[in-house]
């Protein structure tokens, strides 16, 4: 569980080594409301992992767990990945990142250019991530959960308690979900002040299938979006944030997905990958109807992807 507190310690541990993402409104279109994006995927590496990369990895370092000599892991479809071998390298600090065969060749490649010794195995993230907590209990590295670890969380979340900064008057925020982590940072600070609707794909719908059985489930994962909303459980942090925060999880087709990302680079130039275009795709498919007037932000959440595919 975090709440608004965790959130605000992250901002501060982190304060001058993440970017202060800008908000953008929307062109006037069929929407009731106003619409606002928060370009997140203009962060270190490309997405807003990095925030709760450097959270979790500086409060490591403060416990006195962080060793020179060994550093961090991380399992990742990519994107958790490049955030914690980012900010290792910050911190002068070895990463070692398992990823999935499946992984994207434009994320192990840029892995390897930050300096992570890059570990490819298994088909799905699941894989990944046993290695990953074998190779942390041989060898004493830190290790960075993807999403499910209350420091990443919450340094996540600093991407809410920025945007509150930026628009205070915002209703509504439209996350995409995979693991939870940013859904969960994200409402934890926005508490009391805006709703949060959870975006996720039909293909991968981890959120939705906890709330509809009470728990976190195992799901089937697959799609367009699987590289970077792929996991195939909600955290238990995203299910008690979302079950204490009521969030919302609404559900859009890779289709939506893909005609919401191609938008977003024709009619505003913005290049993301899938994952990030699903928040985008419940506006802009209807699957998420704002009301009269109702202020709504989409996070924009990662750019990590291949331009040519657009």
């Amino acid at each position: 569980m975090i709440t608004r507190a965790d959130v605000d310690q992250a901002a501060r541990r982190t304060a001058g080594l993440i970017r202060r993402t800008s908000v953008m409104e929307a062109d006037p279109g069929p929407f009731n409301g106003q619409v606002w994006f928060k370009c997140e995927f203009m962060q270190h590496t490309g997405t807003f992992k990095a925030r709760g990369a450097l959270n979790r990895i500086l409060a490591s370092k403060e416990r006195g767990e962080l060793r020179a000599d060994v550093g961090i892991v991380v399992a990742s479809g990519g994107n958790a990945g490049l955030a914690n071998a980012y900010a290792a390298a910050q911190l002068g600090v070895p990463a070692t990142v398992f990823v999935p065969e499946a992984a994207p060749a434009v994320k192990v490649s840029k892995l390897k250019a930050i300096g992570a010794m890059v570990v490819q195995g298994g088909a799905e993230y699941a894989a990944a991530y046993q290695a990953a907590v074998v190779h942390a209990e041989e060898t004493g590295a830190v290790y960075c959960h993807a999403y499910d670890q209350p420091e990443i969380a919450a340094g996540a979340g600093t991407v809410g308690s920025e945007l509150l900064e930026q628009l205070p008057d915002v209703a509504t925020v439209l996350v995409a979900v995979g693991g939870g982590g940013l859904m969960a940072g994200v409402a934890a600070a926005v508490e009391g002040f805006a709703k949060v609707v959870a975006v996720e794909p039909e293909t991968a719908p981890t959120l939705h299938a906890a709330l509809a059985a009470g728990e976190p489930v195992d799901v089937a994962v697959s799609g367009i979006a699987a590289d970077s909303l792929g996991a195939r459980r909600a955290g238990g942090i995203a299910f008690s944030v979302a079950l204490r925060c009521g969030v919302e999880s609404i559900l859009v087709s890779d289709e939506q997905i893909v005609a919401a990302r191609s938008a977003l680079w024709n009619d505003y130039r913005m290049v993301v990958e899938h994952g990030a275009a699903a928040a985008y795709a419940a506006l802009a498919s209807g699957v998420y109807v704002p009301g009269k007037d109702e202020r709504v932000a989409v996070i924009l959440c990662g750019a990590n992807t291949d331009p040519a595919t657009l």
